[in-house]
């Protein structure tokens, strides 16, 4: 028999990128800078609203986020109704 032995613990795990918490806050910094970059971006364009409110600065932005917020407080109620346990296609 062998002496070595192949446990788990002495194997080192993969590292990804994003495990690294620096690299977490670049990714999230930057994606900070994106968005106030395109609501600078939005203030320079000339736009023609059909409704008032359309006219307000970086409107479809805000826009944007509090639907996809609402989509994603709607998928948590929908699971809520569709859940089925475990063992639901088991029976």
């Amino acid at each position: 028999m062998s002496d070595r032995r192949q446990d788990s613990a002495e194997t080192p795990e993969k590292s990804y990128w994003l495990d690294k918490p620096r690299s977490a806050r670049t990714l999230y910094r930057g994606l900070w800078i994106v968005c106030a970059l395109l609501a600078v971006a939005d203030l320079t364009f000339d736009h023609h609203p059909v409704f008032q409110f359309e006219g307000f600065p970086v409107f479809y932005g805000l826009y944007g986020f509090i639907v996809c917020f609402g989509l994603v407080l709607a998928a948590k109620e929908l699971r809520r109704i569709l859940k089925r346990d475990e063992d639901y296609y088991d029976r």
